[in-house]
């Protein structure tokens, strides 16, 4: 599956760009995410909770950053585990461009899934991802859009 998007976002892109790379407003941003940890600049720890259709699981993954092109890029890639749920994994990448006073930012997404999330059909784990994409993206523009 791949998925495509872009938001507006009414920040400066230096301020996009921290707020992408921060764990905190990540955690904040992804649906279903319970914790995020930072083991360095490019490696993240995440577990999250999310339910395709009959299929409830609780994630256990890896994300690494890799192509950081700072303030203007990265390839995102990511590894998770939901136990007898099954497994995901994939790569995402993430464009910053300034447009006036704003930032654009672009991304790809393409990933696969395994176990009994695969059972489920694919046509309703394409719409769920693409609505965990679009609630992540939405939540991070209202995010950066609030007053500090």
């Amino acid at each position: 599956m791949e998925i495509i998007g872009q938001q507006l976002i009414p920040q400066a892109q230096d301020k996009t760009w921290n707020a992408i790379c921060d764990p905190a407003v990540l955690q904040i941003c992804i649906p279903g995410c319970d914790s995020m940890i930072k083991n360095s600049d490019s490696e993240f720890d995440l577990t999250m909770s999310a339910r395709v259709g009959p299929v409830s699981a609780k994630f256990k993954s890896k994300i690494m950053l890799t192509n950081v092109d700072a303030p203007n890029s990265y390839m995102l890639i990511f590894e998770g585990q939901g136990g007898v749920a099954g497994f995901a994994k994939g790569q995402a990448e993430v464009r910053l461009t300034t447009e006036g006073t704003s930032t654009r930012l672009e991304y790809t997404a393409k990933a696969t899934i395994g176990g009994k999330l695969a059972q489920v059909g694919s046509r309703l784990v394409d719409g769920v991802a693409k609505k965990l994409a679009e609630q992540f993206f939405t939540a991070f523009n209202k995010h950066l859009s609030s007053p500090d």
